[in-house]
């Protein structure tokens, strides 16, 4: 079994058998252990009382966090060549049809996230198991296949992102850096819990949250008291 390390060992002694009932000691205490050499990514992590193998307890869709997440993103569009001027003045890195079709089939993905056009969809039918595995292929529900395109690049280069449960009903998803500050990562979680409260499913029976957590990217959980005032 690997030794935790001294920094490790301290940051685990801070938050055991901690459940924070106030958002501001909480984010305190997870700035406290994101004492790391870089800047670590801050993520949630909410248990949910959902079965997502059921049509009806599925949860994915969009959120723009107020303080965004740190994070610039590379956006690729495709779309028929009448619209690679539009998509590239709207601040799209990659623009391309056949073409980039063709570096996609051969792994050659240099983008975070891929818009497309409703007319280029069953082109790429063919991509989905190249795209789907990695969460890159375009859907309506995500807001990614579109036919304005200069509207839904500005929203995503502000930080628009799409998040999903997994199968075992846990959302894992990022709502900042550890360089933010109390306040903005205080707004970016309180958006972010609102966005996934909201948007619960429709075949959810009785209590929707089963447990939260937030942490660092190289640190420990810190639970959250269910009946925390967000």
């Amino acid at each position: 079994m690997r030794k935790l390390s001294r920094r490790q060992l301290a940051n685990l002694k801070k938050t055991k058998n901690i459940v924070c009932s106030e958002l501001e000691k909480a984010i305190i205490l997870l700035k406290e252990t994101a004492n790391a050499k870089f800047v670590e990514t801050v993520e949630l992590h909410a248990n949910l009382n959902i079965d997502p193998k059921y049509a009806d307890q599925q949860l994915r869709t969009t959120v723009t966090l107020p303080n965004g997440i740190g994070k610039e993103i590379r956006i690729a569009v495709l779309t028929n060549e009448e619209n690679f001027s539009e998509a590239k003045i709207s601040g799209a890195n990659i623009v391309g049809n056949t073409d980039l079709i063709e570096l996609i089939t051969k792994g050659d993905i240099q983008f975070d996230l891929l818009i497309a056009t409703p007319n280029m969809m069953p082109k790429l039918a063919k991509l989905g198991r190249v795209l789907g595995p990695k969460g890159l292929m375009p859907s309506p529900k995500s807001g990614t296949v579109t036919t304005n395109l200069i509207d839904t690049i500005t929203e995503f280069k502000k930080g628009k992102f799409e998040y999903k449960a997994d199968k075992t009903g846990v959302v894992h998803v990022s709502f900042g850096k550890s360089n933010f500050t109390n306040e903005q990562l205080i707004e970016n979680l309180i958006e972010l819990y609102k966005s996934i409260e909201q948007n619960r499913p429709s075949g959810v029976k009785g209590k929707y949250f089963k447990s939260l957590f937030i942490c660092t990217s190289m640190g420990p959980s810190i639970k959250l008291d269910l009946d925390i005032a967000i």
